[in-house]
């Protein structure tokens, strides 16, 4: 096994946290506080990705329901065409991108461009589509082109996530839920009928009614949409208990403080173009959502992108965030197996 590549427990530059050195690796060539993500080198350095799946396949998914996440490195991808491929023999076919909260391009059939935010931006630590009643189970990144400095794609296991958050919060939220309020309003974010690939209304309100969001048009062209989820999940495969959902990344403190300030004294609370709530609509108190952020960077671990990189990530053992960048930056994303698809453990 070759050394987790730049294996860090350093977060992305944020005025609220700080950096730590990385931890050097252990015998294995893992890091010694953490094996997320599981590194899976090529023996030979450009060892076609197609010939080594179908017997590695089986090894594959069960580092991923154990680790969270596996990066596949010095295998020969074969471009997007091959990238799609790689995603058909783990996973089968991709996942469209549906009910979206960030702008996305398409590369190709199912495969986007990560988010196209400006590269200053971070990414604060998500679990992809965890605000929506059905969500991809696995992840794949591609990565096209390596960033010149920094733009790694930080992980976070949501099972010690879970065990950090304070016991009366987590009980908290495990009982009463919490609630997303998205409020489409021309200029800020993406358009609903990009959010919901329709300019049909009647289309969005028969999504939004087979999806559990409740949905209210407002003045002009405006959209409201309230969607309740649980916070707490337990994991179809494996059976555990993690953390899994939207509720720090779209509140609104964890935007930049200018623009949360800015935001606030545009519009009150359930009229920000994205916020989040307790389950039945009460607000969450900044210090809480502060003390899960913390929660959150305590556990996040990074590595240096390097061309032709394949990350694969188990969407609810693991979130995944991005540092700002620079440099030209090109990192293509796929979704795979629908967790409404996926069978749950035997009790």
């Amino acid at each position: 096994m070759t050394a987790n590549p730049s294996a860090s427990t350093a977060p992305p530059a944020r005025a609220d946290s700080g950096r730590r050195s990385a931890p050097g690796p252990d015998a294995s060539g893992q890091a010694a506080d953490s094996t997320l993500p599981f590194v899976v080198p090529a023996r030979t350095p450009g060892t076609p990705v197609a010939s080594f799946l179908p017997d590695a396949r089986p090894f594959i998914r069960e580092r991923l329901r154990e680790h969270g996440a596996v990066l596949l490195r010095g295998f020969d991808v074969g471009g997007v065409e091959g990238f799609e491929d790689v995603v058909r023999a783990v996973s089968g076919e991709p996942l469209a991108y549906a009910e979206r909260s960030s702008p996305r391009s398409t590369i190709k059939g199912q495969v986007y461009t990560s988010t196209d935010y400006p590269p200053t931006e971070e990414i604060f630590l998500h679990n992809e589509n965890s605000y929506q009643a059905t969500w991809p189970m696995t992840l794949f990144f591609y990565c096209v082109r390596p960033p010149a400095s920094l733009g790694a794609t930080p992980l976070a296991d949501t099972r010690r996530v879970l065990r950090a958050i304070d016991p009366a919060v987590r009980e908290e939220f495990a009982a009463r839920g919490w609630m997303v309020v998205r409020n489409f309003i021309q200029g800020f974010g993406v358009p609903w009928q990009q959010a919901f690939n329709t300019d049909d209304r009647d289309e969005v309100a028969r999504y939004c009614a087979r999806n559990g969001v409740e949905v209210e048009w407002t003045g002009g062209d405006g959209l409201r949409t309230r969607a309740r989820r649980k916070a707490v999940h337990r994991h179809p495969v494996t059976g555990e208990e993690v953390w899994f959902n939207h509720l720090s990344f779209f509140h609104v403190t964890t935007l930049a403080e200018e623009i949360c300030s800015g935001l606030r004294e545009m519009f009150d609370e359930d009229e920000l173009p994205t916020n989040t709530f307790y389950g039945d609509g009460e607000r969450i108190p900044d210090e809480i959502v502060a003390h899960l952020r913390s929660c959150y960077r305590a556990e996040l671990r990074r590595f240096d992108w390097q061309r032709d990189d394949v990350l694969l990530v188990d969407n609810m053992l693991a979130s995944h965030a991005r540092e700002p960048f620079t440099g030209l930056r090109k990192i293509a994303v796929a979704m795979a197996e629908p967790s409404d698809a996926v069978l749950p453990r035997p009790a």
